[in-house]
């Protein structure tokens, strides 16, 4: 890997900024790489457009910036519309199969699981759909491990949700690397 490029998408409010800082937390901190993140988002504070970046690479890192990503989430339909030209050849896009359709087919990799619907149902609260979005692209990706990413999120997230934090992780993890066995 000499730069892997990540970006989650969607809508603010979703936490994915957060998700992003966290990823790239995981991969500089604790696992030693080189790491960047960069934010976007709409000028309302829920519910506009919002973007996070994350480079991670062994080299140094001369630009900051997505340019073809190597993995995009995209939590609306705004958002996979939006960015999916910029996946790279035999790229990969992780769909919250509830809220985006499929996108237009083309050489990359879909992956699509109800990521909402797992931090509600399964977790019980609506608002760790980030965190089960980061799980699931720590398992897509393998650019950290899950120890290091889980590590990140535990130190990044109140002490009175550690717990809950972890349950959402794992179960975006764990319907990940289901939905595409190696």
């Amino acid at each position: 890997m000499s730069r892997y490029e990540l970006r989650f998408s969607g809508a603010g409010g979703q936490g994915l900024i957060t998700a992003g800082i966290i990823m790239a937390k995981a991969a500089s901190i604790y696992e030693g790489k080189q790491a960047v993140q960069s934010q976007s988002y709409g000028p309302e504070a829920r519910g506009g457009a919002a973007k996070s970046e994350v480079i991670i690479s062994e080299d140094a890192i001369d630009y900051p910036k997505v340019t073809k990503c190597d993995v995009l989430l995209a939590m609306t339909q705004q958002a996979c519309d939006k960015y999916f030209p910029d996946i790279k050849a035999g790229g990969t896009i992780l769909i919250d199969s509830d809220l985006v359709s499929s996108p237009p087919a083309s050489d990359f990799r879909t992956i699509a699981l109800p990521i909402i619907n797992i931090a509600k149902s399964d977790v019980g609260r609506v608002i760790t759909a980030n965190m089960v979005a980061l799980g699931a692209m720590v398992a897509i990706t393998g650019v950290v491990s899950r120890e290091n990413a889980e590590k990140a999120v535990l130190s990044s997230v109140p002490e009175a949700f550690i717990d809950i934090n972890r349950k959402a992780f794992n179960l975006g993890y764990e319907r990940a690397m289901d939905a595409c066995p190696a």
